[in-house]
């Protein structure tokens, strides 16, 4: 049996309690290196809204208000995270997106938008260095541009006022609006317009100076492949924007609704390329031409890291690639398969995408896999579900997969169905434990044998769980009572805990408190940073994946060794800087093992590992340094006591520097 030591501080205070409620701590970067977020629909802008002469992102999306996304590095070397939440006061009605320019000439960038309500103005009132926007009401009265238009503000007839060029979601129009009225008070009607262009549905323009001749031209994104460059090839007093179709071929030609922001991100003269898809991950190109003729490098370090399937992301975690770690593999909501190899550690991931091996498997929309070796052959085989509610296996052979039509022929659940291969009744061999859109569970024990299983619904095994709608499933044993529990996700973004008690299934909502997903929340356990508990990985609707870090402190502990410390375990001085002295006693001869643990349960040092100890009072001294002798920080220690591979004493320490 196991207990669980949850260890927490509060006010300063250390607090060591049996586990009564689960201790999570979310960690999105797991699943994304770069800091910025993956947004459906994503639409990046750029300005220096923090004063200091970089420029950030303002990150619109389909679903809130804009994002600010700070830049934390140089003009020359960005880094870019999320920063204060300065669009908080916007509703995402009145801006999908938006763009920053000094529009009433106060020396600060106000913020223009387009939303559902149309076009909007919103000044600030605040400072360079800190801006607060607050809405001017009505300002673009009077334009005929729809619903969600695409604003961008340059000077185009150069006379020192800020004009605007609209793209139209109806018709995919491109219309410039002329400032006719003075650099402080902007006024904007539809009697001095020029129409550049139709480029289809969803027209995304922005203004850039591309060729360096000093006028503006336009780079266009819309609801098709690509780019529409229109090149100013008039002159800053009287342009004349004719379409250039060399510029940009080539460039998001895999992805839709692109949505360009140009600017020199890197500050080394040139015009870079950043654009938003409708997945949500952004793409970068840097110019590595002239400021006159750009050339095109994709880059994928500064927004690279970010897994995002496209839609509808389920995860479940195997290794794949039989190198000790957990590799990711999931559905999506176009029904391909995504793979994502750990080329990180243990403790460590760092994902690298390779779908190749994957590419055969494709049925339904709202793919949902699992893997296992069903057949004994050690290789893992797929089991695939999708919107029809159908189970589909895919045997490995080796070189791909083989869909074998007669297995799992007679499942049918309705819509939606997700299955999860895992030794659910533990005689040895692959059960499956699965959900539906109506949200329901389901049980299909192997009755056959761990080379030859043998698939066969056992009706009512769950009870009358219900969670409502999208049932989605994940199997482990959460709370270390040698049990297995079940987890779910639903429509709504709800993670509830289910555990067996002599033989009911019962919720529990105390092991998941705090812990929401979002829409369509697919949840799936593994030990992820590899220090003995499961964490929490939860998929969504939008493709992307959130990471909750289990905090608990692990301790093995057999209820039949007297609960004393016999051991006679314990540190002199405690607390101690720089070194304490660890004793301990051995009654028999044994295996012997002494290690050093932080207070998230991860392995410090290992100060002793007797294959054979002999009896008597062994001692040794901790300097408080880990593996690679170097200086751990100060805090909470524990330092656990194994006599032949059973931890029978752990005690805690305190390092003060």
């Amino acid at each position: 049996m196991k207990r669980i030591i949850v260890i927490s501080f509060l006010l300063g205070f250390l607090i060591t309690s049996t586990l009564t409620a689960q201790l999570w701590q979310q960690n999105d970067a797991i699943f994304n290196s770069s800091g910025v977020p993956s947004l459906p629909f994503s639409q990046p802008r750029f300005a220096d809204l923090d004063g200091d002469g970089d420029m950030d992102m303002i990150l619109g999306n389909i679903n809130d208000a804009p994002f600010y996304i700070e830049n934390i590095g140089t003009v020359t070397s960005p880094t870019f995270t999320q920063g204060n939440d300065i669009f908080s006061g916007i509703s995402s009605l009145d801006a999908e997106m938006g763009v920053c320019a000094d529009l009433d000439n106060d020396g600060d960038l106000d913020f223009i938008s387009g939303g559902f309500s149309g076009l909007n103005y919103f000044e600030n009132i605040g400072t360079i260095t800190t801006p607060s926007f607050q809405m001017v009401n009505d300002f673009f009265n009077g334009l005929n541009v729809g619903q969600i238009p695409i604003p961008d503000l340059a000077d185009v007839d150069d006379d020192n006022d800020l004009d605007m060029v609209v793209g139209l979601s109806e018709d995919g129009s491109v219309k410039i609006y002329l400032n006719t009225g003075t650099v402080t008070v902007a006024l904007f009607s539809e009697s001095n317009v020029i129409n550049i262009g139709d480029v289809g549905l969803y027209a995304y323009p922005n203004f850039c100076d591309l060729d360096a001749d000093n006028d503006q031209d336009i780079v266009v994104g819309r609801d098709l492949l690509g780019f529409v460059y229109y090149q100013n090839n008039g002159d800053p007093q009287s342009g004349l924007w004719e379409v250039n179709a060399s510029i940009f071929i080539g460039l998001g030609d895999e992805t839709y609704w692109n949505s360009p922001g140009l600017t020199d991100i890197n500050g080394d003269g040139t015009i870079d390329l950043i654009f938003g898809t409708a997945a949500g991950p952004l793409h970068f190109y840097e110019n590595n031409g002239t400021p006159t003729t750009p050339s095109w490098q994709e880059n994928t370090t500064l927004f690279g890291g970010v897994i995002d399937v496209g839609c509808a992301s389920n995860p479940f975690f195997y290794d794949f690639d039989d190198d000790d770690d957990f590799d990711l593999v999931s559905g999506s909501q176009l029904g391909n398969i995504k793979y994502y190899q750990n080329v990180g550690t243990v403790y460590a991931p760092a994902w690298l995408e390779d779908n190749s091996y994957f590419a055969s498997i494709d049925h339904s929309i709202y793919s949902a896999i699992t893997l296992g070796d069903v057949n004994d052959d050690g290789l893992p085989d797929a089991i695939v579900g999708d919107l029809n509610g159908h189970f589909y296996f895919h045997q490995n052979t080796g070189s791909g997969f083989f869909w074998d039509t007669e297995v799992l022929s007679f499942v049918a659940l309705e819509s939606w169905s997700v299955p999860r291969l895992v030794d659910m009744d533990e005689d040895g061999d692959l059960d499956i434990v699965a959900g539906n859109e109506s949200g329901n569970l389901f049980y299909f024990e192997n009755q056959g044998t761990p080379s030859i299983p043998d698939w066969i619904e056992v009706a009512g095994y769950f009870g009358g769980i219900d969670v409502g709608t999208n049932c989605v499933p994940t199997v482990g044993d959460l709370n270390m009572n040698n049990s297995l529990d079940v987890i779910t996700g639903d429509m709504w973004g709800e993670v509830q805990f289910f555990e067996n008690i002599e033989g009911i299934w019962l919720e529990d909502p105390t092991p998941v408190s705090g812990i929401t997903g979002e829409q369509n929340t697919t949840p799936a356990l593994a030990d992820l940073d590899n220090d003995g508990d499961l964490d929490l990985a939860l998929g969504n609707y939008d493709g992307t994946l959130n990471y909750y870090e289990n905090l608990h402190f692990i301790v093995d502990n057999d209820p039949e060794l007297p609960q004393t410390n016999s051991y006679k375990l314990c540190n002199y001085p405690n607390p101690f800087n720089p070194t304490t002295t660890i004793s301990f006693s051995i009654p028999i001869e044994c295996k012997v093992d002494l290690s050093v643990y932080n207070i998230k349960g991860q392995k410090v040092k290992t100060l002793i590992a007797f294959p054979n100890g002999s009896l008597g009072t062994r001692s040794v001294v901790w300097n408080g340094t880990d593996e690679n002798n170097q200086p751990v920080s100060s805090g909470i220690y524990f330092y656990k006591l194994k006599v032949n591979s059973k931890t029978e004493a752990v005690k805690k320490m305190t390092l003060i520097k």
